[in-house]
């Protein structure tokens, strides 16, 4: 059962217990939290919710792939999918499944185990070929530490390449300026 709609409203409000600030931000969120679809699926427009791994490893540098549908270097991550009770369980999987680093192989980072590191809100072009239109994800970035050394093995489908990056290069302005605070 994917993530309810009062677990992702909770870690909603948790989150900006943290960052008041960011609630104009959120309002894609909120409008889907008060519709009828559910806010976890990837057929829910013009927004719903994916979630993303920033993963730190003990040199203080964050795990970035390169998606091969945008070429970009992001964070892992993705659409929640049934099997995800929680949020922090999509990263999780994402994850393992684009990296090869299991949930075994990582602990939340300290005073993150349910809140995520970030929320951003970006747009997604429009894919005709998945009869997709430009919507927005609402991506809950969950931030774990690599607790066990473990190799990257990627997911050849679907990622291209990977880089670690040091806290000030993280592709992310917003998860760069949180981990700025952590150092």
């Amino acid at each position: 059962m994917p993530p309810s709609v009062d677990h992702v409203r909770s870690v909603t409000e948790a989150y900006l217990a943290r960052h008041p600030e960011e609630r104009h931000s959120l309002t894609l969120l909120f409008a889907a939290l008060a519709g009828t679809d559910a806010p976890t699926s990837r057929k829910t427009y013009p927004a719903h919710v994916t979630c993303s791994a920033i993963l730190i490893d003990g040199d203080q540098r964050v795990l970035h792939i390169v998606h091969k549908a945008s070429g970009k270097l992001l964070a892992p991550g993705g659409h929640n999918e049934p099997v995800d009770r929680h949020l922090r369980d999509a990263a999780l999987r994402e994850l393992h499944e684009e990296a090869g680093i299991p949930p075994s192989a990582v602990v939340p980072l300290s005073g993150y185990e349910d809140v995520p590191l970030d929320i951003d809100v970006h747009t997604i072009d429009a894919n005709p070929s998945k009869d997709e239109p430009t919507h927005h994800h609402v991506d809950f970035r969950w931030a774990f530490h690599l607790g066990a050394e473990h190799a990257v093995t990627l997911q050849e489908e679907e990622v291209d390449g990977y880089k670690w990056r040091p806290f000030a290069t993280a592709a992310s302005p917003t998860v760069r300026a949180k981990l700025a605070l952590l150092t």
